[in-house]
């Protein structure tokens, strides 16, 4: 799913007067113009001027990138090999001209509208959601929202409040609080009912998971999550003091975009990585060396139990690639999404990226079933063999350079896996590729596969970020766009016992957005959230629609790609809703708008709290 490959994210539009002069605030000198320029075109355009689903196109970068984040990018961080034959002074003349500007820009003050009094205890059992997928079995799923799907028209915007930069990472709601990950590593803490900030803390990187707030031995209530450096993190809840940092992997690709998910005292984290994008753009890159991995930590103290890779073998030299550079394998295999917990069975599931290199495995395009205590991989059910896929390879580049010879069609898994059980008991694990095929497979039989239903035309990115399920519905958001904006775009509903399609709404066929015609995007790509009668749908349009469950008719339709006067003294500037966007708990929705990815084409910066009557 590499969705997330990206960090500049495929993101290009005018954004609103107030906050284009925020982002790019001090214009280039004509010299710096002409040096950046030409850089540029020497180190940069072969693929940033034919921008895919991973590499954003140049104008992306000076709405989304700080000049301080594209010298750190380029001289210790995932973009190192494609600069190593530029000098520093280079890398920086480069690095403030792909940014449009010689200063970061301004941003939100993080002590701004503090709270007046200390956060109340938390009740870990309150109805809220805590983590990305709100249960264990990530079925995305509200019980106890606080309001009722006859309420949904009256829903409207209560509160806003500005993130630094743009808006990132799926909220958490739990015990009347709002916990936010953030793209410049600041995590904060506001009240659910006011936005007010309880305390923020400042993480050595951007962090897009989710936060899980869970129970430590000492009555503690800790806030865990991971950067996207490959460190997880440990804060008191409470207060936002570190309690523990722990480097999960030492890769120099590694990544951490998955929530990590926490049961029994133990925080499970999913590893990912960017060795596709260096391995892809450089063929002096020794591809390819990475394995996606689950890491077990005791959530006391952030020791590691456990280390396992989905890839079992370890990469091995192969053969020396036409630059004469050392090649290696069986990689790739990320995982991109929060694990899935099934307690009952003492294993977790996940789903996986593809493969670096040609070197079969088993274990790419795949669910795997981890041993809960050991770590161990029970089973394995690979569902599309030799998808082998590096960024910048196109047709025609097989063989070349790190370029796999056999290359697929990058169709992996990038949502979780949701486990559900059926009407008389029998449990069944659902997963959708991006290629828009939903499966079900068997927990009892080593992952058999129960059914498949293929939805999309086999495009990627077909389904990215998440369906939810309730009791007779897998509910899923469908992006199979064509380059002319048709294509099969909207929500279907598949019945959980046999995979037929009860239902499909389609996305309006003539978007229309508050920002104006420009990259108004009528895809509805982002993860999807459930209460009892009603899924919600995020567009990239700036809509939050909300479907009837049984017959998939629209109920409310609410435009939040506006600007909203934030809570914390900045312009809250709303965009496109994508990737994990929302939870719902409390009587009130946390949605993100203008939350960045790869393909968000109008970023913002809000989150914004929506209640009945905005109450």
């Amino acid at each position: 799913m590499k969705r997330f490959m990206y960090l500049i994210a495929c993101a290009v539009v005018l954004p609103h007067l107030a906050f284009a002069q925020a982002l790019i605030e001090d214009k280039k000198p004509d010299a710096l113009v002409q040096a950046g320029d030409k850089l540029y075109a020497e180190n940069c355009a072969k693929c940033h001027d034919r921008p895919t689903d991973r590499i954003p196109p140049k104008q992306a970068i000076a709405i989304l990138q700080t000049p301080d984040e594209i010298i750190a990018k380029l001289t210790t961080g995932s973009m190192r090999y494609m600069a190593e034959l530029m000098t520093p002074e280079e890398i920086k003349t480069l690095a403030h001209a792909l940014s449009n500007r010689v200063a970061s820009p301004p941003e939100p003050d993080p002590k701004a509208n503090m709270c007046a009094a200390p956060m109340k205890a938390m009740t870990l059992e309150d109805p809220s959601w805590n983590g990305w997928g709100r249960d264990l079995g990530n079925t995305r799923r509200q019980h106890e929202p606080g309001f009722l799907a006859k309420d949904i028209p009256q829903l409207k915007v209560k509160w806003a409040f500005a993130y630094p930069n743009v808006a990132y990472g799926q909220p958490s709601a739990v015990g009347g609080n709002v916990f936010v990950p953030t793209r410049n590593g600041t995590i904060f803490a506001l009240n659910g009912a006011t936005g007010c900030t309880y305390w923020s803390f400042k993480a050595d990187a951007p962090v897009r998971t989710a936060i899980t707030i869970g129970a430590m031995s000492n009555n503690k209530r800790a806030a865990y999550f991971a950067d996207e450096k490959g460190a997880a993190y440990a804060v008191d809840a409470m207060t936002g003091t570190l309690l523990w940092k722990t480097v999960v992997e030492k890769h120099i690709m590694i990544r951490v975009v998955g929530a990590p998910k926490l049961f029994n005292s133990i925080l499970y984290v999913p590893t990912s990585s960017m060795e596709e994008v260096a391995a892809g753009n450089n063929p002096k890159y020794p591809c390819c060396s990475f394995r996606g991995g689950i890491i077990a930590l005791n959530a006391e103290t952030g020791a590691i139990v456990w280390h396992s890779f989905t890839i079992a073998e370890p990469p091995k030299p192969t053969r020396m690639n036409d630059a004469e550079t050392q090649m290696f394998g069986p990689a790739g295999g990320a995982i991109w999404t929060s694990p899935t917990i099934d307690f009952d069975r003492g294993v977790l599931y996940v789903g996986t990226g593809d493969s670096y290199t040609d070197v079969p495995s088993d274990a790419t395009n795949a669910v795997i079933a981890f041993d809960l205590k050991t770590g161990a991989r029970k089973w394995v059910r690979q569902v599309l063999a030799k998808d082998n896929w590096l960024m910048s390879c196109p047709a025609g580049a097989e063989g070349k350079g790190n370029c796999p010879k056999e290359a697929g069609p990058d169709l992996d898994f990038g949502s979780a896996p949701i486990l559900k059980t059926l009407p008389g008991g029998k449990q069944i694990l659902l997963a959708v590729a991006k290629g828009g095929t939903a499966f079900a497979f068997d927990p009892d039989d080593q992952g058999k596969i129960l059914w498949r239903t293929a939805l999309g035309e086999g495009n990627a990115p077909g389904v990215v970020w998440g369906p939810a399920a309730d009791d007779d519905h897998l509910y899923i958001a469908m992006t199979d766009t064509k380059a002319d904006g048709t294509g099969n775009v909207g929500i279907y509903a598949v019945k959980l016992k046999t995979g037929e399609v009860a239902w499909h709404t389609p996305a309006p066929a003539k978007p229309v957005c508050a920002w104006g015609t420009e990259k108004c995007s009528r895809s509805q790509s982002s993860a999807l959230a459930l209460i009892t009668g009603a899924v919600f749908s995020g567009g990239q349009d700036g809509h939050l629609r909300a479907y009837d469950t049984k017959t998939g008719k629209l109920v409310w339709d609410l435009d939040v790609g506006k600007t909203y006067p934030g809570v914390n003294g900045a312009d809250a500037n709303g965009g496109s809703i994508d990737g994990s966007p929302l939870s719902i708990a409390g009587g009130a929705i946390y949605l993100n708008s203008g939350n960045v990815t790869l393909s968000t084409p109008r970023p913002g910066n809000a989150l914004l709290a929506i209640t009945v009557d905005g109450k």
